[in-house]
């Protein structure tokens, strides 16, 4: 049975100040996954762990978050969404407060991971907007969604650095706590109480079998949807860049000759917050059938961006330049993406983001390793051709894929079932 076919729409009553409540709480759960960035050199040294395995911080928790997407997201197309979402804030706030108080190492790693686990409340509440807003507004909404896990993902770095400076890197985390309970409450009260989006017939299968079947389902993708395979690729490819500038640049800039602090540090994400401004505009373009085009140009602009970040041992000017432009690409690419994918079954949007975003978690994990393993054995040149090359590797796949000739398959949406 389709997914489409047993689905109950919720009412349209998806707000501007609730549009903009998504999008806070969706860019505070996120955030959590990103904190740790500015932080490594004290994590480290406080924890007794290697320059050349720091980068273990940042990939466990891009490990659990992508379970989280695949165990945890699904259950957004089965349950109520609104008692779903508050159950995962309130466990994501005592995942943050077990780092906050983590011992060792190990106890560090797995709360990390914890954390990772449960973010993914953000990808919950990005599919539980798409499936309020109107389908002339989709793109729209997601991209203003999509703006605050942005600036999330951005400021978190600002922040985490400033506080860390202040009481810490400890600190960090039990504020995050505390942020997160009172989003908890404040989900709870303001968001709407709708239907499971998959309705079951008296006498039907059980919660236990449509998650199973639900599983499933997110396996096959990949396998049944050309448009989702490569929209997932490229994604993978995208954020392996993305994460090899930013779970990477705090070790140049802590080292000599700028030894900054991780308030410092964290700064520079004030420079990429500026990516957040190529969300809703993408969105946009999305709505008006430029998708394709607008994800080739990102690409572009991606590539290039590490020209001026190769020279950030001659000047921090260059570096926040090139975080500008990386991230206004990579956010652009992003939604055009996450868009396409979600048009193809709107039911289903729980499994499609889910599925989508393991290729997000996939490549923010292989560049958090291997950019913190290239910068130790070779230093930030070897770091910028690992990235112009994930770069470059998205930019040709577009093109194989977008530039083909009249009536080859394009990305249109199938609207194929998921079962």
């Amino acid at each position: 049975m389709s997914v489409a076919s047993c689905n109950q729409n919720p009412p349209r009553v998806l707000t501007r100040p609730l549009t903009l409540l998504f999008a806070l709480a969706s860019g505070a759960a996120v955030a959590n996954v990103y904190a740790a960035q500015p932080l490594l050199v004290a994590i480290a040294d406080e924890l007794d762990i290697g320059r050349a395995a720091v980068g273990a911080v940042v990939t466990c928790t891009q490990i659990g978050y992508g379970l989280g997407l695949v165990l945890l997201v699904p259950l957004g197309d089965l349950l109520e969404r609104r008692r779903l979402v508050t159950a995962q804030a309130v466990l994501l706030a005592l995942a943050l407060a077990a780092v906050a108080t983590a011992g060792n190492a190990a106890a560090l790693l797995a709360g990390l991971m914890a954390v990772g686990l449960l973010a993914v409340l953000t990808q919950a509440l990005v599919a539980f907007a798409s499936a309020l807003a109107p389908d002339g507004e989709r793109g729209r909404i997601v991209g203003t969604v999509t703006g605050g896990v942005v600036l999330g993902i951005l400021l978190a770095r600002t922040v985490a650095g400033a506080v860390a400076d202040l009481a810490g890197w400890r600190a960090v985390y039990a504020l995050s706590a505390v942020l997160t309970l009172v989003l908890a409450a404040a989900l709870r009260r303001a968001l709407p109480r709708t239907a499971p989006p998959t309705a079951r017939p008296a006498g039907g299968r059980s919660v236990a079998a449509d998650y199973r079947r639900a599983l499933r389902s997110l396996v096959r993708l990949p396998l049944r949807e050309p448009v989702f395979r490569r929209r997932g690729l490229i994604t993978l490819l995208v954020f392996a860049a993305f994460s090899t500038l930013w779970s990477c640049v705090a070790l140049p800039l802590s080292d000599a000759p700028y030894s900054l602090t991780p308030a410092a540090v964290g700064a520079f994400g004030l420079a990429g917050a500026a990516g957040a401004a190529a969300a809703a505009p993408a969105g946009r373009l999305f709505d008006r059938g430029l998708g394709r085009w607008t994800t080739g140009a990102g690409l572009v602009l991606l590539t290039l961006s590490w020209l001026p970040l190769a020279l950030t041992r001659q000047s921090l000017w260059a570096l926040a330049l090139g975080a500008v432009l990386l991230d206004f690409a990579v956010q652009a690419v992003h939604v055009t993406n996450q868009s396409t994918v979600l048009a193809l079954d709107p039911a289903a949007g729980g499994r499609l983001i889910g599925g989508y975003m393991v290729f997000y978690s996939l490549g923010s994990a292989l560049g958090a390793i291997t950019s913190t393993a290239a910068y130790a054995a070779a230093g930030w040149p070897a770091v910028c051709l690992l990235g112009t090359a994930f770069s470059l590797l998205a930019l040709l796949a577009w093109a194989a894929w977008d530039l083909r000739p009249a009536g080859a398959e394009g990305d249109a949406p199938q609207h194929r079932p998921h079962r």
